[in-house]
């Protein structure tokens, strides 16, 4: 990986002393790996479509995370999470820093997301018990895929931030979440990747 460029990418983040000082609602403390591949050159961040069948957020894309155990560091509970969710080697994982934690309103977490740049291929191992499939899409697919949206939630309609690549719709903490790290990104200048196309 581009020294320089991992530099730069620390600038614009938090570093997870930072964050974990940080308070946000939420009673139970979870964690997710953002996780970042192809940087600088063309970016894009990996996913989880949750089983349909679930208790919890069924369907659902998201980080792949969840609730840290007892006197376990957000690192460590993102790691291991994202190793039980899709196999990926925490060894294949760099962190570079985290984003400010975010409160779920109807779970009650508080979710310490950690930003991890994911080196070598984008081979992944999927455990059947949660996840239906792993995504990976390109930055500029989510970005193209913005919008401010009137979305039902417990029967009340709410305007929320969402991202939608093909038929995938990104919203809640997850897309919060997103937000705050395109933000944070866009303080770099453009970037101007070859672009590819979100059916690939």
């Amino acid at each position: 990986m581009d020294a320089a460029a991992i530099v730069r990418l620390r600038s614009v983040l938090l570093e997870v002393e930072e964050a974990v000082a940080l308070e946000a609602p939420g009673r139970q403390d979870a964690a997710v790996l953002v996780p970042l591949y192809g940087w600088p050159e063309r970016p894009g961040l990996v996913f989880t479509e949750r089983r349909h069948d679930l208790r919890r957020h069924a369907g659902e894309v998201s980080f792949p995370g969840g609730r840290r155990d007892p006197g376990e560091g957000i690192v460590e509970a993102a790691l291991r999470e994202a190793e039980e969710e899709i196999g990926l080697d925490p060894a294949r994982v760099r962190v570079v820093g985290a984003l400010p934690p975010i409160g779920t309103f109807v779970t009650d977490f508080q979710i310490h997301p950690v930003v991890g740049l994911i080196d070598g291929e984008l081979e992944f191992k999927p455990n059947p018990a949660e996840v239906a499939t792993v995504l990976a899409f390109e930055l500029s697919w989510l970005r193209e895929g913005f919008a401010m949206r009137r979305l039902l939630r417990r029967g009340l309609p709410v305007r929320t931030p969402t991202y939608v690549v093909r038929e995938h719709l990104i919203w809640g903490a997850t897309a919060r979440i997103l937000r705050d790290l395109l933000g944070r990104l866009e303080r770099l200048g453009p970037a101007r990747p070859e672009r590819g196309e979100p059916g690939r």
